[in-house]
């Protein structure tokens, strides 16, 4: 007997998991009153990369003479910048379409789902009539909004969110940053090399990373032109002459500073969308966070599962997919086998971060005994020939040499997480590493000096750059 699960929300773990559902012979309802594809299509991950790779090129005209190449009167439109990223997201979100088209076994409804009990939802459809529609299995993919804090002045026109500034056909002369976290550094890097002068409060730098890596954040922040405040938190936003003075306290002193700018971006993080799901009136059990699940995404009513950010996991695109494709196996007889401990995390700042595994910190906290081992851009050929030798590759591993976490901030940081990702998944020892051949000159042989360093192996990495823990 076909198994109907219905999804609620088509962003990237919704749409995903219907596709996944539909491949093992189920019959998919995909509920979504936007468009597909989420935020992370588009109002998140796509847009703010086509910003990036804007911003690339804009970094390397500004440092064009280094190159032998002579540019002038280089400028950037507002308007083409905007043209360009809504084309983008919509051939994406068309593209999407047409895949969920290419099955049967989906339909895909536009409107507004709420749950009567665990069999049972109704449809709002945005015409204006009502479906209800009887399934096996829910599964709750609505994913994540801006979140802004409770601080003087965010009514003002003037501050906004990320979807707004995404929606911006101009490029502020001096914009304010709000935010030390993944979206507030891309943004603020972005920006700052699209021509805006960029203010970022934080009150810390990339709090869930390596240590290391947040402290030489920093200075490659302000190496790019950004004005940097740290340990620090705005208070009062205040429109005086037609400028936003931001008022803003350090947490461990007695002191305020005041910035001011055009416009004023809160980038402290997202909630959980739930608030027409219908969750109090069936019983499932949620807090500020998000919806709360076991180990196998299901609620606390039995058959409905939720996924992505909605669950007040890790908010992030691939493992909100990974989520999905793990659920719709679970349900329609097909053993998944993902490992969610271990997934990539990506920074994508001009100065690239990416990591995955475990932190320093968090081994010294386990008290597991571990060696570390870094081997920097700077002595990598092809870094220098693209002109970027900032950052470097650390790499952190056991007795045995089981790589245990790996911690990227450079060039192309996003790609060479791949590989370690990879490896930490599969429990990879070093020797696994070394004995495959990494192309020359490329970038990857960073990482493969930086493990090699475990062992004391590293070619081109003084031996006294191990260190035992």
């Amino acid at each position: 007997m076909t198994k109907r699960i219905a999804i609620i929300g088509a962003g990237p773990g919704g749409y995903v998991a219907a596709i996944r559902g539909a491949q093992l012979g189920g019959e998919i309802f995909l509920i979504e009153k936007n468009e597909v594809g989420g935020t992370c299509l588009n109002s998140g991950c796509i847009p703010t990369k086509t910003y990036f790779q804007n911003a690339k090129i804009m970094n390397y005209a500004k440092h064009s003479e280094e190159f032998g190449i002579s540019m002038e009167n280089v400028s950037i439109s507002g308007e083409k910048l905007l043209e360009r990223k809504n084309g983008i997201v919509k051939n994406l979100v068309g593209g999407i379409e047409q895949l969920l088209k290419s099955y049967p076994n989906i339909e895909l409804l536009r409107g507004t789902g709420k749950i009567i009990d665990k069999n049972n939802l109704v449809v709002e459809l945005k015409d204006g009539e009502k479906r209800e529609i009887e399934v096996d299995n829910i599964v709750i993919a609505t994913g994540s909004k801006p979140l802004m804090p409770d601080v003087l002045g965010m009514d003002l026109d003037e501050v906004i969110d990320s979807d707004a500034l995404l929606e911006m056909d101009v490029i502020p002369e001096k914009l304010i940053v709000v935010g030390g976290g993944v979206v507030g550094l891309e943004f603020a890097s972005i920006y700052q090399a699209l021509g805006s002068q960029v203010v970022l409060l934080s009150s810390r730098i990339l709090k869930d990373a390596d240590k290391e890596i947040s402290k030489r954040m920093i200075p490659l922040l302000k190496k790019q032109g950004i004005e940097l405040y740290n340990d620090i938190r705005a208070t009062k936003i205040v429109k005086e002459d037609g400028v936003l003075k931001v008022t803003a306290a350090y947490k461990n002193k007695d002191e305020e500073i005041e910035v001011t700018g055009d416009y004023v971006l809160i980038a402290g993080g997202r909630g959980p969308v739930f608030q027409a799901l219908g969750l109090d009136e069936i019983g499932i059990e949620y807090s500020n966070r998000g919806i709360s699940v076991r180990e196998n995404f299901e609620t606390s009513i039995s058959g409905i599962y939720a996924i992505g950010d909605v669950n007040g996991g890790v908010q992030l695109a691939h493992v909100a997919s990974a989520q999905g494709e793990f659920v719709m196996e679970h349900l329609l007889g097909d053993a998944g086998n993902k490992d969610f401990e271990n997934y990539p995390n990506c920074v994508f700042t001009l100065d690239e971060v990416a990591y995955v595994g475990r932190t320093e910190e968090e081994l010294k906290e386990a008290g597991v005994e571990y060696k570390v081992s870094k081997a920097n851009f700077a002595s990598n050929g092809k870094s220098l020939a693209v002109g970027n030798i900032n950052g470097f590759v650390k790499v952190l591993g056991d007795e045995d040499g089981k790589v245990l976490g790996v911690h990227i901030i450079g060039p192309e940081a996003n790609l060479l997480i791949a590989e370690a990702t990879l490896a930490i998944a599969n429990n990879l020892k070093v020797e696994d590493i070394l004995k495959t051949i990494h192309a020359h000159p490329t970038l990857a042989e960073t990482f493969t000096e930086a493990v090699a360093g475990i062992y004391d192996q590293a070619i081109h990495v003084a031996p006294s750059r191990r260190r035992k823990k």
